[in-house]
């Protein structure tokens, strides 16, 4: 079932191009990858009195790469140049920081269709604003290519991965419009496109970054912020995600209908609002969550109905989760989530379970609890009781989510205090850890 959903895509853009469209295109890529099928929708073709006037009197940079040998190395004079571009050849381009190619507010500013090609030290801006035609900076449809030191501005779109492979995208400074959060385009985007390496960028003001039905990439050493999600894999397979930090962005890192992602290192800070969320999952198995620091979040790790395929687990190894509303959020318990050695601080919920609890059906071990209340006599680093949480009066907030605005209110704390003295009902034993760290792990900086 899930092969056919990732095939949905290219079925519909086959029977799309059947009816009544363009055929879809045919990129021949037989020297760098085999040949590809374009799917993208036809982009119009605007000429040069429908762009702005601003790219007017400048040299169209088309004329350079027509110019330029297949193989060879081109280093333009440093200015603006005119855009479209579009490269199919294999062929260096340094700009050396200095050059800057313009699409004047229409259209894409540059499409590589080739393989084994360089860009390095470009600035690209000025692409359209239409999302029915992924208006973008950077459309990379091949393989093997390496972008590099490349400024992304004022573009809708930022760098676009299509069936593309092995590809290394590093170093680059990728922004969107100036538009509302959710209309503006995704800073890099990956579809279809496995083992690229995605390292050292910085991303800011964007919409997403997203890697769809995409395997085997590492995602390593990146900046993100202000953003909707910092990274959004969906039908994506063993993807490696690690030392990273993201700021300021609605979602972290959000896993949905993955398996096999690893995700270790990262920084993930201040995702707030009424969706926040540092690490989230939704039908993913197979994921290890380790040494990340998940902090200041409205929910630092949440998961619906993950691990999904039977006989899997989600680990969750030597994270710091600290400072959240709510620490860690089960939507469903399948069970299969094993945490160890993780800190648990600061956090005005540590642990929370919406609807009832089927019995403790995750694992819980080593793991530090800020507000453990028992001892360690023998000054082993293990608590001599057991760390267990119950569902008291909290459970309201809980099983009506409309309620939880009223979570830390004087009458709900009122309530749950004089539960746990007297309680009414048998509480919800949600957790246990039989061997609790007594004393937080040191944390070293990366």
């Amino acid at each position: 079932m899930r092969r056919l959903l990732a095939l949905l895509p290219l079925l519909c853009a086959a029977a799309a191009a059947g009816d009544g469209e363009a055929p879809a295109r045919k990129i021949d890529l037989s020297a760098h990858g085999g040949v590809r099928a374009d799917v993208d929708r036809p982009k119009p073709t605007f000429l040069l009195y429908e762009r702005d006037k601003r790219i007017h009197g400048l040299k169209p940079f088309q004329e350079l790469v027509d110019a330029a040998p297949a193989g060879s190395t081109l280093k333009p004079p440093p200015g603006s140049y005119a855009g479209p571009v579009v490269l199919n050849k294999p062929l260096v381009i340094d700009g050396g920081g200095q050059v800057v190619i313009d699409a004047g507010g229409k259209g894409t500013v540059f499409s590589l269709e080739t393989g084994d090609a360089v860009l390095r030290g470009l600035t690209l801006r000025g692409s359209g604003d239409s999302h029915d035609t992924d208006d973008a900076c950077l459309d990379v449809r091949g393989h093997r290519n390496t972008i590099e030191r490349v400024v992304v501005e004022d573009c809708l779109f930022g760098i676009d991965l299509k069936q593309s492979n092995s590809n290394a995208v590093r170093g680059n400074r990728i922004s969107s419009k100036d538009l509302p959060l959710g209309v503006r385009g995704d800073a890099l985007r990956l579809w279809y496109s496995n083992d690229n390496r995605v390292e050292g960028n910085e991303i800011s003001d964007a919409r997403d970054m997203v890697a769809w039905y995409s395997h085997g990439n590492v995602i390593s050493h990146n900046v993100g912020r202000r953003s909707r999600y910092s990274i959004h894999f969906m039908f994506a397979t063993y993807n490696l995600v690690e030392h990273n930090r993201f700021y300021d962005n609605a979602v972290g890192i959000y896993l949905m209908y993955t398996e096999g992602v690893h995700v270790k290192h990262n920084l993930i800070s201040h995702a707030t609002g009424a969706t926040g969320m540092g690490i989230g999952f939704k039908e993913a198995s197979d994921a290890v969550i380790e040494g990340n620091e998940i902090i200041y979040c409205a929910v630092g790790v949440q998961s619906d109905l993950s691990p999904f395929q039977p006989g899997t687990k989600i680990e969750f190894r030597g994270n710091r989760i600290a400072y959240n509303g709510i620490g860690m959020l089960f939507t469903s318990e399948l069970g299969g989530n094993l945490a160890t050695d993780n800190v648990f601080e600061g956090n005005l919920t540590h642990v929370a379970q919406a609807g009832r609890n089927s019995g403790g059906l995750n694992e819980w071990r080593g793991n530090h609890w800020d507000d453990y209340q028992g001892f360690d006599r023998d000054g082993d680093n293990v608590g001599d009781t057991p760390y267990e949480l119950y569902a008291y009066a909290d459970r309201i907030w809980m099983e009506i989510p409309q309620a939880r605005f009223f979570k830390t209110s004087p009458a709900l704390e009122l309530l749950d205090f004089l539960e746990r003295l007297a309680p009414f009902s048998t509480p919800d034993l949600m957790l246990k850890d039989e061997a609790p760290r007594f004393r937080k792990a040191e944390r070293k900086a990366s």
